[in-house]
C-alpha cells in the first residue's frame, strides 16, 4: 500500500521544502512506496487527505495560519516540521521583541490591510508534533533517513548533539581556539556537517540549540573573542530567535520580550 505524503507551507522562505526537491535521483529510491498527495511547490495536482505524513514549513504568523495547521494537524497521522521557521519561529521571530504594529506601518503603505500576529510560533506551539527537522534550511540527509525511516517502520536517527562533535569527525581545527573566532558549535544541534568552521568561519546557530546547551558559558566564550554585549545577544536572536532556549539567554540578558507569556518565551499559542 502506498504511503501518501503531503508537504504544506506557511511562513518561510521555500528553502527547506528546495531541499525536498534537490534530492532528485535519491527521492527515486523511495518513490515506488510513496505518493505525494499534496506538494504545491512542485504539482498543482492534490489529492484528499487524510495523509499518512505531513511535512510543515513555516511559523504560525497569522490567523488564518493558526487555524490551518490544526487542519492539518487532524489530516496528518504523522506530522514533521522542517527547518527553522517550523520548529522556532525563524527570523521572522525577531517581530516578537519589537512593536508589530511599528513594524507594519513602516514596512506596509496601507498597514491596516495586513492581518498579522504578533509574535511568530513554531507549530509545536499550536499543534502535536512528531518529529522535527531542525536547520536554515534542512539537511537533505537528514530528511531522507527520516522518509525512509518511517518508511520502514523504525525512529529516525536524528542528532541532539553539539556541531563541535562534528568538527572533530572532519579534523577541523576549532576556530575559536586557533584565531578567536566567535562560533556558535558548543550550543549548536548537529546536522549542517560543520559546514562553516570548515571554511574557518564561526558557527551562525543555524541549527538551533542542542539538546543540553550551557547557554551562559557559551555567552561568556562570545565575550571572550571580543564580542560587545549586544552582539552576544543578537548572535542568539537569528535564525531561531524563539526558541526558548535562546530566548531565555536573551530575556536575562537584555530583559523580556514585549507580550511574553508567563513563562516569558512570547510564545503563546493563538
Amino acid at each position: 500500500m502506498m504511503t501518501t505524503l503531503a508537504v504544506w507551507k506557511f511562513a518561510s522562505c521555500d528553502g527547506c521544502q528546495l531541499s525536498l526537491l534537490d534530492c532528485e535521483d535519491e527521492l527515486l529510491a523511495v518513490a515506488g512506496r510513496v505518493e505525494i498527495a499534496h506538494f504545491l511547490e512542485a504539482t498543482r495536482a492534490v489529492e484528499p487527505g487524510p495523509y499518512d505524513v505531513s511535512l510543515v514549513e513555516g511559523s504560525i504568523t497569522t490567523p488564518e495560519d493558526a487555524e490551518r495547521i490544526r487542519h492539518v494537524r487532524e489530516m496528518s497521522r504523522v506530522l514533521v516540521t522542517l527547518g527553522a521557521c517550523a520548529t522556532a519561529g525563524g527570523v521572522q521571530a525577531l517581530r516578537n521583541f519589537a512593536d508589530i504594529d511599528e513594524f507594519r506601518s513602516v514596512v506596509y503603505a496601507r498597514p491596516d490591510y495586513v492581518s498579522t500576529l504578533a509574535t511568530s510560533t513554531p507549530i509545536a506551539a499550536h499543534v502535536d508534533v512528531d518529529y522535527e527537522l531542525h536547520g536554515c534550511p534542512i539537511d537533505r540527509r537528514q530528511l531522507l533517513d527520516l522518509i525512509t525511516s518511517l518508511l520502514l517502520g523504525r525512529r529516525p536517527d536524528l542528532p541532539g548533539h553539539s556541531v563541535c562533535f562534528e568538527c572533530k569527525r572532519r579534523g577541523s581545527v576549532c576556530v575559536v581556539v586557533a584565531h578567536g573566532t566567535p562560533c556558535l558549535g558548543p550550543v549548536t544541534r548537529a546536522g549542517c556537517g560543520a559546514i562553516c568552521p570548515a571554511y574557518q568561519r564561526g558557527c551562525f546557530g543555524c541549527f538551533g540549540p542542542a539538546e543540553t546547551p550551557n547557554a551562559a558559558a557559551q555567552a561568556g566564550l562570545l565575550r571572550a573573542t571580543g564580542m560587545a554585549e549586544d552582539d552576544v545577544v543578537r548572535a542568539y536572536r537569528t535564525y531561531n530567535a524563539a526558541d526558548p532556549t535562546f530566548i531565555e539567554l536573551s530575556r536575562v540578558m537584555a530583559g523580556p520580550a514585549p507580550g511574553a507569556g508567563p513563562g516569558g518565551t512570547g510564545q503563546e499559542e493563538t
